[in-house]
């Protein structure tokens, strides 16, 4: 064989291996999924997500599937809408993909505990907040109750108020605090016979809107929920007795359908501190409906917390312009303004 001399190559000898993931060049572009289907998520169950086709059709059906990796980080949580391609038939071993989440109307959010400062995505496109707060056993605390209120202002998710166990100890006192929001509540209470008197009217408010149940542990939220939605079949447990605090008895968030009546309600973990990382302190004061107009008479630049010269919230306090329960919001709305401007966590 004659040997070939370097001016003798030209570039048709240039061999080139093949890739061994093919040879289909790479794209930034990706598949629109015209065709997807529309599903709900319900539930998240270790990295499996729980979806409902056809919703309120003869073909309704619980879909489970998977994340598409197009999705990047994005989280996916109970209430989100969402697209699915693959298998939707709801059989049995069958697993679609979802590659779209839908626009949201609204997205729920908190910080995590302790010092660790990633947020944690409860639920999307609720329409309503239900604050639930035990009276009594365990004691009731108002600032969580300030802090959900913060958070569905933010999140521009309206918030009803619901007071469990005044069997044990009248809600009037407390409700005075809130007084001046004219925030709406339900109270609720155990009956001789076992029942829960006040469903009547949390039905009622619930009735068309997509709700989540947000408190404490212990607070009652899973038996309201089973009074609700018979079958639901959450658990319930007992408030322990050295701590006073609930024992976690939801591990995950689940939406289901009010019977009878067009509505979801997503029940929620109990949570035992609510951070607000995600909130400006600048925007804080506007969450405080009955503190934010007194504060337009403050001068310019003044911070509005306990060291502020001449703050015209201790005045109006002191005049009582700011209603009965301004030292306690007030209070409360300093106490939350300097862990914000200290990006300090919570336990509650």
């Amino acid at each position: 064989m004659v040997g070939r001399g370097a001016r003798d190559w030209d570039e048709s000898d240039v061999r080139v291996r093949p890739s061994r993931r093919g040879s289909r060049p790479r794209t930034k572009d990706r598949p629109a999924h015209a065709d997807a289907t529309p599903a709900r998520v319900v539930a998240v169950d270790r990295g499996r997500w729980r979806t409902v086709v056809d919703e309120g059709g003869p073909d309704e059906r619980p879909v489970t599937a998977m994340r598409a990796r197009e999705l990047g980080r994005r989280p996916v949580v109970p209430g989100d809408m969402v697209a699915l391609t693959g298998d939707v038939s709801g059989r049995h071993d069958t697993l679609a993909r979802i590659v779209r989440i839908e626009e949201r109307s609204s997205f729920l959010r908190r910080s995590a505990d302790d010092d660790d400062a990633t947020e944690r995505p409860l639920v999307a496109n609720v329409d309503l907040m239900v604050i639930v707060t035990a009276l009594a056993d365990p004691e009731p605390r108002g600032g969580m109750i300030d802090r959900c209120l913060v958070a569905a202002y933010v999140a521009g998710v309206d918030a009803l108020l619901v007071l469990t166990k005044a069997d044990l100890r009248p809600a009037a006192p407390f409700l005075e605090a809130y007084a001046p929001l004219g925030l709406d509540h339900v109270v609720t209470r155990r009956t001789a016979d076992g029942g829960i008197e006040g469903l009547a009217g949390l039905r009622e408010r619930l009735a068309g809107r997509t709700s989540v149940l947000i408190g404490h542990s212990g607070v009652g939220k899973s038996t309201l929920l089973n009074a609700l939605v018979p079958g639901a079949g959450r658990a319930t447990g007992e408030v322990n007795d050295v701590t006073g605090r609930g024992r976690h008895t939801s591990s995950s968030a689940l939406a289901l359908r009010m019977p009878g009546q067009d509505g979801w309600l997503i029940d929620t973990p109990g949570v035992r501190s609510f951070g607000l990382g995600h909130v400006d302190p600048e925007d804080l004061l506007d969450a405080f409906s009955d503190l934010a107009p007194l504060a337009e008479e403050c001068p310019r630049g003044c911070t509005h917390l306990e060291d502020s010269p001449d703050c015209s919230l201790d005045a109006a306090v002191e005049e009582g312009r700011a209603g009965t329960a301004g030292p306690s919001r007030l209070e409360s709305y300093r106490r939350l303004a300097t862990a914000l401007r200290r990006n300090d966590p919570w336990d509650l």
